[in-house]
């Protein structure tokens, strides 16, 4: 089997933190190692964004990059990418031409519509992974919202066009549902978890005699790092430390980290709170593992990682009630669960955790077990390999169909 996975703007060779730089990259990458493990030819078409970068890339055994020409090959935002989205699939249909995959899996909507144009001619069947959903975005975000305005439409467009939609959460299939997707046509996989990196057992960061929180995301502000630290005036003696976005030297031209230093100084936390910058992914477990309590408190979240990698390092998650971290942080199990955008809350559970070392054992090894019992890779692949499956015997009995 051959399998073409497709991200227009998140590269498994990516360094992750940065803006555009996340779930998205870690799922693509696991994903095409785990299919190259199996035998399973896999090739990740990403746009090229320097020019230096070679057409092609083997990443892992069975796994390839290959790298589109689609726009300037220089970094662009996410939101930038659209209009070079006909070149980007037209340069999938060269590709396919020489090698054609059996199925393609597109992910993020651009990826979608490219995937669809360029796969359709040769009647690959097309399963697609949204990632995010515009109509989530504009609810939460608004007027802020920077994605094109096409990107509604386009999403309803491969909602319908697609031969099967993979949804990494339960809260995901109910909004697709209610933009009239096909129940009949979607399936559940979750993003996984590598529980060899990420395991309780593993070294830990130094850290102070003081109770830590740890938070590991991109410096965006949906991500909710503002509501963490307007929750530390209410826990008193406890630092925050902070991973994620550009380099640390580079976070005072950063708009969003000047932002969040501002509001610590305000509320007069700022020697409590740690702004550290990109981290190197063998730098996470271990910062996680030192961590009182790890938390993720986006105003929405589709899928959300970092949750679970901080279940399989044993440490208890203060999360969001919101999208995928519905289904992964069980409440009073694995973690608490508090309404988003509410500081107030924040500081109560993670107060509660602090006081609590007991508690704070008992969720830690509950995460651990439900990571490594769900959320592994390998599980995470089969599942999406049962789908292509599925896919290519529904595509044989089509054509079975069309020659009578």
């Amino acid at each position: 089997m051959r399998i073409a996975l497709v991200s227009e703007h998140a590269s498994p060779l990516a360094a992750l933190g940065a803006v555009d730089a996340g779930g998205q990259n870690v799922h693509v990458a696991a994903l095409a190692r785990e299919l190259g493990a199996r035998g399973i030819d896999t090739v990740v078409h990403t746009r090229r964004d320097n020019p230096a970068l070679p057409k092609r890339i083997e990443f892992a055994p069975g796994a390839i990059v290959e790298h589109v020409d689609a726009g300037p090959p220089e970094p662009l935002s996410k939101d930038l990418l659209l209009p070079y989205m006909d070149e980007f699939a037209a340069e999938l249909a060269r590709s396919w031409t020489v090698e054609p995959p059996d199925v393609v899996h597109s992910h993020f909507w651009m990826s979608g519509r490219a995937a669809l144009a360029a796969a359709r001619p040769f009647d690959i069947p097309v399963v697609h992974t949204f990632h995010a959903l515009g109509v989530v975005k504009k609810r939460y975000q608004g007027a802020k919202d920077t994605s094109p305005p096409e990107r509604l439409a386009e999403e309803r467009s491969i909602m319908v066009a697609a031969d099967h939609i993979v949804a990494t959460c339960t809260d995901e299939v109910f909004e697709l549902l209610r933009l009239g997707a096909d129940p009949g046509r979607i399936s559940v996989v979750p993003c996984g978890v590598d529980t060899e990196l990420f395991r309780p057992d593993g070294p830990v960061e130094p850290g102070s005699v003081v109770p830590r929180i740890v938070v590991v995301t991109r410096l965006v502000e949906r991500k909710g790092v503002a509501d963490v630290i307007a929750a530390l005036p209410a826990l008193p003696g406890v630092e925050l430390v902070v991973a994620g976005g550009g380099e640390a030297d580079l976070l005072r031209d950063d708009p969003e980290a000047r932002r969040l230093a501002a509001l610590a100084e305000e509320l007069g936390v700022l020697e409590r709170v740690e702004l550290r910058g990109r981290i190197d992914r063998e730098h996470v477990a271990p910062l996680l593992r030192s961590a009182d309590v790890v938390v993720c408190s986006p105003w929405y979240e589709p899928f959300g990682i970092v949750p679970l990698e901080a279940m399989a390092c044993g440490r208890p998650v203060v999360a969001s009630a919101v999208g995928g971290l519905i289904d992964t942080v069980v409440d009073g199990v694995t973690g608490l669960h508090v309404p988003p955008r509410r500081p107030d809350k924040l500081a109560h559970a993670i107060g509660r955790l602090i006081a609590d070392p007991v508690l704070r054992e008992r969720l830690g090894a509950a995460g651990a077990e439900r990571a490594r019992s769900r959320y592994e890779w390998a599980r995470v692949a089969d599942a999406t390999l049962d789908v292509y499956l599925e896919v290519l015997a529904e595509s044989a009995v089509a054509d079975k169909e069309a020659v009578r």
